[in-house]
């Protein structure tokens, strides 16, 4: 049973034909309000429920149904829903997705999370859904037939089509997680992660499956990456060799506008490395420019790309402005050697490609240890060491408030330095500037998770976990 938190008792959802689904001003007639042949076991009018529909042969069981409870009034902020029928035909007869009307702005913080919940499954729900009619559409006629259907049907780009098409065939041999999507427990961009790991390797889909119901995007992408370079058993030099082999690149004049555009595609390692070029010059170009005349993000890095590209230095190489790629490894103490290479998002690179880096590479050795002082500077210094930003890039990964990658990131004082705040590596996380804003700007503050004990940022009057 799904339900978004909302307290009033009086509304229900709004069932339209598919042929007339166009959003109303009013509120919903009677005649629109009785139930399908479907829900006409529901307990009461409002009541979320869920319907199976197996016995009206749909592919996909149970369907989500979703209704809010709040009054119908005026002042709607979305004033109808569509009751998609089990059987395919515009009638409302069957079950469906549905996710009632509500005045969102009666509903509490939680009602409102809340409610995005309930509109995320059942978005779910929808894309299984959709993944099932045009799998159907394939099997009757090609995959050309349905990426026609759902641009004409769906007015989705050509990009878009082909890439709902392709998840709807993988989806065919993946029950698990095909069984997810369909309940609502995995988001849609999750079951497009383990479609695309199991084109390219054999993978544990249950394990997958499993792990997408408990982790965000970024998190559950790691998770893949290392996946697959364990099942691989090669060290994931054969997943790095295909990436390399899907690099792309391309420069073009958009005609509408007359901008020059740069678009491409990087296997992990160039990504990275480019990446850290580019947030170097742009941490450059923002320590000279006039605090009162800045221009925003987008227009710094397009700055930063051009300048590294158009002002070589004298020898005609690009400026790195003392860039360093970030590679954490662990140390067999058996083999006495390096073992699991990664990225310092946790993407995993082959141990091989780690010697060759080292190789063309200032490599600093060290053992992250807050027992030696490299870790502790007190109050001797302000700003964060390269080794303990190397350290903080380590432990959080990423901005602790939005999982931006670490080379954009800032060291941040959880006791502030103004404070007697020291610049210990217990005493420092790792923020973007967006996050960092909102710490000093809006009251924001760092807490430290009770069972995984990594750092979170969280709003003002909000518990901590």
């Amino acid at each position: 049973m799904l339900r978004d938190g909302s307290s009033a008792a009086s509304g229900t959802g709004h069932h339209l034909p598919v042929e007339s689904a166009a959003i109303a001003a009013a509120p919903p007639a009677a005649a629109d309000l009785a139930p399908t042949d479907a829900a006409a076991d529901r307990p009461s009018a409002g009541a979320a429920a869920a319907i199976d529909l197996s016995s009206a042969g749909a592919t996909l069981s149970p369907a989500v149904v979703a209704t809010d409870r709040s009054p119908v009034s005026p002042a709607l902020r979305s004033s109808a829903a569509v009751a998609i029928p089990a059987s395919g035909s515009c009638g409302r007869s069957g079950g469906g997705v549905c996710v009632g009307v509500v005045d969102v702005a009666g509903l509490s913080d939680e009602g409102l999370r809340c409610r995005l919940g309930v509109i995320g499954r059942s978005e779910s729900t929808l894309a299984a859904m959709k993944a099932a009619v045009l799998g159907e559409i394939v099997r009757r006629h090609d995959t050309a037939a349905a990426e026609r259907a759902a641009r004409m049907e769906l007015a989705a780009s050509g990009r878009s089509a082909r890439s709902d098409v392709r998840l709807a065939v993988s989806l065919e041999a993946l029950d698990a997680t095909r069984a997810a999507l369909a309940s609502g427990a995995i988001p849609a961009a999750h079951a497009k992660l383990i479609a695309r790991a199991a084109a390219e390797d054999p993978i544990d889909e249950q394990y997958l499956a499993a792990a997408a119901q408990r982790q965000g995007y970024d998190e559950f992408r790691r998770t893949v990456r290392r996946h697959q370079a364990d099942r691989n058993g090669d060290d994931g030099k054969s997943l790095l060799e295909r990436q390399r082999q899907d690099r792309s690149g391309r420069v073009f004049t958009r005609t509408e506008t007359g901008m020059t555009v740069l678009n491409a595609h990087f296997d992990p390692i160039a990504g990275a490395q480019i990446s850290a070029i580019v947030a170097a010059k742009e941490r450059e170009l923002y320590r000279d420019e006039d605090p009162t005349d800045r221009p925003s993000h987008h227009q710094r890095t397009a700055d930063a790309i051009a300048k590294l590209m158009l002002e070589p230095d004298a020898k005609g190489r690009p400026r790195r402005g003392g860039t360093s790629l970030l590679i954490v490894a662990d140390y067999d103490t058996v083999n006495q050697q390096l073992a699991k290479a990664r990225l310092a998002d946790g993407t995993p690179i082959p141990t091989s490609e780690l010697v060759h880096l080292a190789c063309d590479a200032q490599i600093l050795p060290a053992v992250f240890n807050q027992a030696t002082g490299d870790m502790a500077m007190g109050r001797t210094r302000r700003i964060a060491t390269d080794a303990q930003r190397a350290a903080l890039a380590f432990r959080d990964q990423s901005c602790v408030g939005c999982a931006k990658s670490p080379i954009y990131c800032e060291a941040h004082h959880i006791i502030p330095w103004e404070l007697g705040g020291r610049t210990d590596l217990d005493n420092l996380v790792l923020v973007c500037n967006r996050c960092h804003h909102h710490i000093h700007d809006d009251g924001w503050q760092v807490h430290r998770h009770h069972t995984n004990h990594r750092y979170e940022l969280h709003p003002p009057n909000r518990t901590p976990p």
